[in-house]
């Protein structure tokens, strides 16, 4: 795994955004775009609110104070390689910590992980309901479940991987664990968000989380990550994060003995 495959998604243009957005005032965008490219595989999430944040302990419906009929403006986020491993288990299921096979769960910190996804609709950003989010990331020591790699063989085991479907809020909620890190990338998740994952015709957007580097030195000094270490690579240094990584950053806040985190993304669907 000392190489992930080289990303698929850009960051749109000022330009391109504002074309998608119409009449969404520009002013909200800036950070996000990177003038001079051009769009691919692109998204947008409702700019954060004050006070948005969800607690640990609330429903993925409860997490959604502050829907996206109240948000002025999006900001546009970029897709990305869908990396190793995906393996559609068809696991729906809220706590994915657990092997199924065996009823292990894997040892962490927890991370409660909640998505309000959105679909672009004219000016506005919309709930989607109905629409499938999957995750999945390695454990503690960097190691993913149901793949052959040269450092293990974890064939037949669906640690760390599960989807959820979207409410009529537009939410899905996870329970896992902060994940690890493995030589050649900065610590991520990654998610796939499709509309209809038994067709090839439904929409398919797939991106990677990742966390800010303190909070990653923070977090490893902790077991059982300590065994490990620290992370060889930062954000910065990272190929896939320099695509528009500064976009897709968790901002979790301290829950009990783990961390909540929400993220708002909406999608740009034909």
């Amino acid at each position: 795994m000392d190489n992930d495959d080289r990303p698929i998604g850009i960051v749109l243009s000022r330009r391109d955004a504002l074309v998608a957005l119409g009449a969404v005032s520009g002013a909200a965008l800036l950070a996000g775009c990177a003038p001079g490219q051009t769009p691919q595989a692109a998204s947008v999430s409702p700019a954060p609110t004050q006070g948005q944040s969800a607690g640990g302990a609330a429903s993925a419906t409860e997490a959604t104070t502050g829907s996206s009929t109240t948000l002025p403006t999006c900001v546009v986020r970029p897709a990305m390689t869908e990396g190793p491993y995906f393996v559609d288990e068809k696991l729906n299921r809220t706590d994915v910590r657990s092997d199924p096979s065996d009823g292990t769960v894997k040892d962490g910190l927890p991370l409660r992980l909640v998505f309000h996804v959105s679909r672009i609709d004219a000016a506005a950003c919309v709930a989607l309901a109905g629409a499938t989010v999957d995750i999945w990331h390695c454990d503690a020591a960097g190691v993913y479940s149901d793949a052959q790699d040269p450092s293990f063989n974890t064939k037949g085991k669906k640690f760390l991987r599960g989807y959820q479907v979207t409410d009529a809020s537009g939410a899905a909620a996870f329970t896992t664990i902060y994940p690890g890190w493995y030589q050649g990338r900065a610590v991520h998740i990654h998610f796939k968000i499709r509309t209809d994952p038994n067709s090839a015709q439904g929409y398919d957007f797939t991106s990677q989380l990742f966390f800010e580097d303190a909070l990653n030195q923070k977090v490893y000094t902790q077991p059982p990550y300590a065994a490990k270490g620290q992370p060889t690579m930062t954000n910065k240094d990272d190929g896939i994060f320099q695509a528009g990584g500064d976009q897709m950053i968790l901002q979790p806040t301290a829950e009990g003995d783990g961390y909540t985190a929400v993220f708002d993304i909406g999608l740009q669907i034909a």
